[in-house]
């Protein structure tokens, strides 16, 4: 573990900060820290910036209440830029999208590795900027009720191959309903944070309740 006075600020008394998303990896923004900022975000656990055009600290999420909780920050090995690890709120980018990394300048032709929040962000998309002959679209368009009568058909389809005991039908039909379940999530405004932060407080929960019984039995 390094002391922050470490870290090498340039000449302006910066140091840039990349904003990592801790369940994805995604690159969510590239800011820049001072010494001030970079004490202030170690002590809040939220990002805190120098914003360069209003030359003054920035602490993320205070307009918008799009925090970015802080998991860690690691120096690189000249110790001039900084990698911050969050857990978002919302949103990291001013326009809207998750992340601001979001124009590609160039890309192989292979296709992007798979993420649950790029799929997410993709139905986003359909619902706010409709796409015709998109099923996505058209499942909005139609409503809450569709998107609940596809959640429970899938749901069904599930059941049916899994008790076939149908290992490849199985991870189809679970694809359909999370693909499903996804869409009624952008519809009733649930975020993957949202669930991930659920199923944490349950495994603490959980993690808590084998400890009572371990002290219980002893």
């Amino acid at each position: 573990m390094i002391d922050i006075s470490e870290v090498k600020f340039d000449e302006k008394g910066l140091v840039p900060a990349v904003v990592v998303d801790t369940n994805t990896k995604q690159v969510l923004t590239l800011a820049y820290m001072n010494e001030e900022s970079l004490r202030i975000s170690m002590e809040k656990k939220l990002t805190c910036f120098w914003s360069r055009s209003r030359q003054e600290l920035w602490l993320k999420g205070e307009t918008s209440g799009n925090y970015q909780h802080i998991v860690s920050i690691t120096a690189d090995c000249d110790r001039d830029a900084l990698v911050v690890e969050v857990q978002p709120d919302g949103p990291a980018c001013h326009l809207g999208t998750w992340s601001c990394f979001d124009y590609p300048l160039m890309e192989e032709e292979a296709a992007p590795a798979f993420s649950y929040e790029g799929l997410m962000d993709l139905i986003r998309g359909r619902k706010t900027e409709k796409k015709e002959g998109s099923y996505t679209t058209y499942l909005f368009e139609k409503g809450l009720d569709k998107i609940l009568k596809k959640v429970g058909e899938e749901s069904t389809e599930v059941i049916i191959a899994a008790k076939a005991e149908d290992k490849a039908e199985t991870i189809y039909e679970i694809a359909d309903l999370a693909y499903h379940v996804m869409v009624l999530m952008v519809e009733a405004g649930i975020s993957l944070e949202d669930i991930t932060s659920e199923l944490a407080s349950r495994h603490v929960i959980d993690h808590k309740v084998k400890q009572e019984k371990m002290t219980g039995e002893a």
